[in-house]
């Protein structure tokens, strides 16, 4: 089993990075304020202005640790990291895959719609009774239509791009009552829809944040077994997009960071005071808030859970590594098709 290895991520505006031996120091105004062996790294994400030396980018690039630079919002800005490796072979089997990926996007569909189903009926289970009758009904009408979604998807023999169109429907109808399953007294947590670049209201500054924490999991962990992150199924090619990331993050979304951002909301670890209004009209978390969200994220990620597939326990973030590797043997014919992750 891979070894789950650390992401550091370093959030205080003009901190200090360096290499010291075999160490990455992080200092602010001269003070070390953390001191981690390089060879506990996975990866180091870095918000807003920071310093990084020469020497630990070098460092860093030659060890395999990525380095990813964000703006204050959170939003994707570069990434840093050595010489691009992976397996031709697979690769070249990825490319043709990708002309023909019917079979890919149903498994893909199919564990994204499963796995947000399982959080609305998750929700009924623990709230359901407390919840008032016109917001249960909802839930329970939308998952029941995301039921026969599914249905479809399975049965059917679709084109990728009818594929892509049950996506979007089974998404419409999860987020139409996502709002119902937040538990906050606070009325500026209402949610009142998906909005993204950028995101308007609290709640979807919470998801967008933790899918950008996600796409990075992802896109490491494509690359991780030698495939070519921006070469996907669902997604469509675009220059700069990391489009088999953003595929390997939809079956994910839900259990890893739905649930992730319901549970800080419900819980009232994040209340409304939380968040910040940018021009533009922007919400970003306060930076109490963002490190409260990304500790979270570390916790969540140590938790174990048995795979579907493989009938053993792991973490969860080994998780995108583990669909990585079988998206890669499903390509090299070791596997008859693509398992997706089911949450439950």
């Amino acid at each position: 089993m891979k070894r789950l290895l650390n992401t550091l991520y370093v959030t205080t505006e003009g901190a200090a990075l360096r290499k010291d031996g075999e160490n990455l120091v992080a200092e602010v105004e001269g003070d070390e304020r953390a001191r981690v062996p390089l060879h506990m790294l996975a990866s180091v994400v870095l918000y807003g202005p920071i310093l990084v030396s020469p020497a630990l980018m070098g460092a860093c690039a030659g060890a395999g640790i990525t380095m990813v630079l964000l703006d204050r919002a959170g939003r994707f800005q570069a990434r840093v990291e050595g010489p691009v490796t992976g397996n031709v072979l697979l690769r070249r089997a990825q490319y043709r895959a990708s002309d023909a990926a019917e079979d890919i996007v149903r498994s893909i569909v199919l564990g994204k719609i499963a796995n947000q189903r399982a959080v609305l009926m998750r929700s009924l289970r623990d709230h359901g009774e407390s919840q008032d009758r016109a917001a249960r009904e909802a839930v329970e009408a939308a998952a029941e239509r995301m039921a026969h979604v599914l249905r479809r998807v399975e049965r059917a023999d679709e084109t990728v791009d009818a594929l892509r169109g049950s996506e979007g429907e089974a998404a419409n109808l999860y987020f139409a009552v996502f709002g119902h399953l937040i538990r906050s007294p606070d009325p500026g947590l209402a949610f009142r829809g998906r909005s993204r670049r950028p995101p308007l209201d609290p709640v979807n500054a919470v998801l967008s944040f933790l899918y950008t924490l996600l796409a990075h999991d992802c896109r490491s962990a494509c690359e991780g077994v030698g495939l070519d992150p921006a070469v996907g199924f669902l997604h469509r090619d675009r220059p700069g997009r990391p489009s088999l990331a953003l595929d390997l993050m939809e079956e994910l979304r839900a259990p890893f960071a739905d649930r992730l951002a319901l549970s800080l909301i419900n819980r009232r670890q994040i209340r409304e005071r939380d968040f910040r209004l940018l021009d533009g009209g922007a919400v970003v978390l306060s930076d109490d808030a963002r490190k409260l969200v990304l500790t979270a994220w570390q916790e969540r990620k140590r938790e174990e859970r048995t795979h579907p597939f493989l009938g053993e326990k792991a973490p969860f973030g080994l998780v995108p590594w583990l669909q990585a590797q079988l998206l890669a043997r499903h390509l090299r014919s070791d596997l008859d098709a693509y398992p997706p992750w089911f949450w439950s």
